[in-house]
């Protein structure tokens, strides 16, 4: 997904995590819940989205309309899990510069969680019109559509791609069509003749992918998992703003499934 740069190119502590924090739900430290990251890690993730969310306030202050600012913001407030906030401020971006909506993937993840699914899906439709090669932009207008239409519907209207894409997202679109197994994914991944680094790369957006593939189907257990392992791989996390920003994806996401875990009756 291209962004404004391009998705190619961008390519209580551990008891309280920061997407669940509002819902007042414990993570708990046993094997099955135990969060995939460490205290630190999590201290260090709510400190910097709030740090952030006092930096823009200050310069929105200055300037309501500051586009960086309201990016900046939106983004902290993803990270801590607050979506309809999030939506709020990459909608106020877009007032101010409508230029910038074609492009603007992170608003229909934040649609997706806020419970926006056909807004969702219609700005992954008009992305597509800005990149009609990224195959991670079909991924997530069908991750909406199972919200709106069903699983069924969502994958016969699948997007159609004639263009090659980064690895792994040719294999990983696949599982979304059915067409491919988790297994093979993985399989093909740990058989490429790659750099670490590049395997690294692949296995975060499969585990990613696989994670919300099952999440989707409604097999949380096997969701978490994969999730669990996209959120522990280090490569995202140095790798860029886009990487970074899917990590966050994949932590937050885990987050809400283990608040639905523990809501369920034991």
């Amino acid at each position: 997904m291209t962004r404004s740069m391009t998705r190619r190119d961008a390519c209580r502590l551990m008891a309280v995590t920061p997407a669940i924090l509002s819902l007042g739900v414990d993570v708990v430290c046993g094997a099955e819940g135990a969060h995939p990251l460490d205290a630190a890690t999590l201290k260090e993730i709510r400190d910097a989205a709030e740090s952030a969310i006092e930096s823009a306030n200050r310069q929105l202050a200055a300037d309501p309309s500051g586009v960086a600012a309201l990016s900046k913001r939106g983004d902290a407030l993803f990270t801590l899990g607050r979506f309809e906030e999030a939506v709020h401020d990459y909608d106020a971006m877009l007032k101010a510069d409508p230029s910038l909506d074609a492009s603007h993937w992170r608003r229909g993840i934040a649609c997706f969680y806020a419970g926006r699914a056909e807004e969702g899906a219609k700005q992954f439709e008009r992305y597509h019109s800005f990149d009609n090669v990224d195959r991670e932009n079909g991924i997530w207008r069908f991750l909406c559509q199972t919200k709106s239409v069903g699983l069924e519907k969502a994958r016969e209207s699948l997007l159609k791609y004639e263009k090659d894409d980064r690895e792994p997202f040719p294999a990983v679109f696949k599982l979304f069509a059915g067409t491919i197994t988790e297994q093979e994914i993985l399989e093909g991944i740990a058989a490429a003749k790659i750099s670490e680094a590049e395997r690294q790369s692949r296995l975060f957006y499969a585990d990613l992918y696989i994670g919300l593939n099952h999440a989707v189907q409604d097999r949380p257990v096997e969701a978490q998992g994969a999730l669990a392992r996209a959120t522990k791989n280090a490569w995202p996390r140095t790798a860029g703003y886009g990487p970074r920003w899917m990590w966050h994806v994949g932590r937050v996401h885990w987050e809400l499934l283990e608040a639905e875990r523990q809501r369920r009756p034991s």
